[in-house]
């Protein structure tokens, strides 16, 4: 498999999880899409652009999991989003779910990756681990 099939394959991915990540961006702090968008590039080395991002924060908004408001101090207008209490409850369930597929993948032998350890909070590499 070559490299560019395996960047894709990390964006697919990255892509599957797209909410558990901008969720997650959210309970830290409120953000603007271009944060996020560097973010996840920053974060994941993985490019989303606008036309990926805003309709997608503009379907978590609807979902009610993420509010907005524009924030008029700065340079130029800017929406700022944040993670509403329905949004907490739903990263909490997803991490939960995400925790449980990174468990099950490792009993199966698919272990090299890191998941949370729910019990200590804390991250824990599978790899040679048990």
């Amino acid at each position: 498999m070559n490299s560019q099939e395996i960047k894709k394959i990390g964006k697919q991915l990255t892509k599957g999880v797209l909410d558990l990540v901008v969720l997650g961006y959210l309970r830290s702090e409120p953000m603007h899409g271009y944060k996020i968008i560097t973010s996840i590039r920053r974060n994941f080395g993985i490019y989303f652009g606008p036309s990926t991002i805003y309709p997608f924060l503009n379907d978590l908004e609807e979902k009610g999991y993420i509010k907005s408001q524009w924030d008029l101090k700065s340079d130029r207008p800017r929406k700022v989003y944040s993670l509403t209490p329905e949004g907490c409850n739903i990263l909490t369930g997803s991490e939960q779910s995400f925790n449980t597929i990174c468990l099950q993948l490792n009993r199966i032998g698919i272990n090299r990756f890191s998941s949370i350890d729910n019990r200590n909070n804390v991250m824990i590499n599978h790899v040679g681990l048990q």
